[in-house]
């Protein structure tokens, strides 16, 4: 009952108790019997009758805008440049939009800023849903230096996007290393170990380094799904490199967390609004969002993109080989 009768305390006054009030305080002049009937405070009777002219109109609420702008607010200037980049790119996320700003035009605001700003402009109706009791109890081991350990998945890529005329199925294989959160993907038409195999000399190619270690899930094209005294290709060919594969237990997607974490990104950002006529032209299209995705600064990176996150750790190991 205490909690119950403290809310309506504060509830807002309706506007005939307003007027009738004041009213009957300029006739009795008696603030305890006209507080007592109306159930209102004296700071609140004594406000209305100050502002009290004779007319309902004049104890309606004003308005509570401020007649300047706060010293930190956005500028004009940067209104414009987030009004400009959303219109051009109605699709954009917070995190890709934050990148371009910091970027191309100097934007030195912290992220919750932007966002706060980008909702108050009505760009983004999200509403943040509640969070999943976490699966992983323990802290996860992230390397801090390059080439340490990449984790590989397979992406199936959505049948609702290619719009060519032979029936087809496009695979999207992904690499990212853990430490920079720097992606290499690249599209197959089958997931098998041949596939993996030259996915991952090409992931390679592109980071210019070898891993120590390469975490994939239980799927056929990564290793066989029963026990056989047969070595898989892909585990042949990390042999022969040198690199460790490290399997996930089954059943266990959150794992490989960091991968599969990025394939609902690019399903978000990418897939969502694709559409391919070609295996060549999704190989192109696939291309340029590479580039984008691995320039889009991430909260865990501290708001560095991946990239800006590969060039400092390349310059602390090389730093550290220097004074050894």
């Amino acid at each position: 009952m205490n909690s119950l009768s403290h809310s309506k305390r504060y509830l807002p006054h309706e506007l005939t108790t307003k007027y009738y009030a004041v009213c009957l305080y300029r006739q009795v002049k008696d603030v305890q019997f006209v507080c007592r009937r109306y159930k209102i405070s004296k700071a609140s009777l004594m406000r209305w009758n100050k502002l009290f002219d004779g007319t309902k109109e004049s104890l309606l609420p004003k308005s509570h805008t401020p007649h300047t702008k706060h010293p930190n607010a956005h500028t004009e200037q940067e209104l414009k440049w987030i009004q400009d980049l959303h219109r051009r790119n109605p699709n954009i996320s917070v995190c890709e939009l934050y990148g371009k700003l910091r970027i191309n035009k100097g934007y030195a605001r912290h992220p919750g800023s932007l966002y706060r700003i980008y909702r108050k402009l009505g760009y983004s109706g999200k509403v943040p849903s509640t969070k999943k009791k976490s699966r992983h109890l323990g802290k996860y081991d992230t390397p801090a230096m390059l080439g340490i350990k990449w984790q590989m998945d397979v992406k199936y890529v959505p049948a609702a996007c290619y719009v060519g005329n032979v029936p087809e199925k496009f695979y999207q294989y992904t690499m990212i290393d853990e430490a920079s959160r720097e992606r290499f993907i690249y599209p197959y038409v089958e997931h098998s170990s041949y596939t993996t195999v030259d996915f991952v000399k090409r992931a390679i190619t592109y980071f210019g380094y070898k891993p120590l270690e390469i975490q994939t899930d239980n799927g056929s094209e990564f290793t066989y799904l029963q026990k056989t005294q047969r070595t898989h290709l892909f585990d042949s060919f990390c042999l022969k490199e040198g690199i460790n594969h490290k399997l996930i237990r089954p059943r266990t997607p959150w794992h490989n967390g960091k991968v599969e974490r990025s394939h609902r990104n690019d399903q978000e950002r990418f897939y969502n609004f694709l559409s391919f006529y070609s295996y060549e032209d999704l190989k192109l299209q696939m291309k340029r969002y590479l580039n984008r995705s691995n320039s889009i600064p991430m909260a865990v990176l501290c708001w560095k993109t991946p990239l800006e996150k590969r060039k400092e750790l390349f310059e602390k190991q090389s730093q550290h080989i220097v004074a050894n």
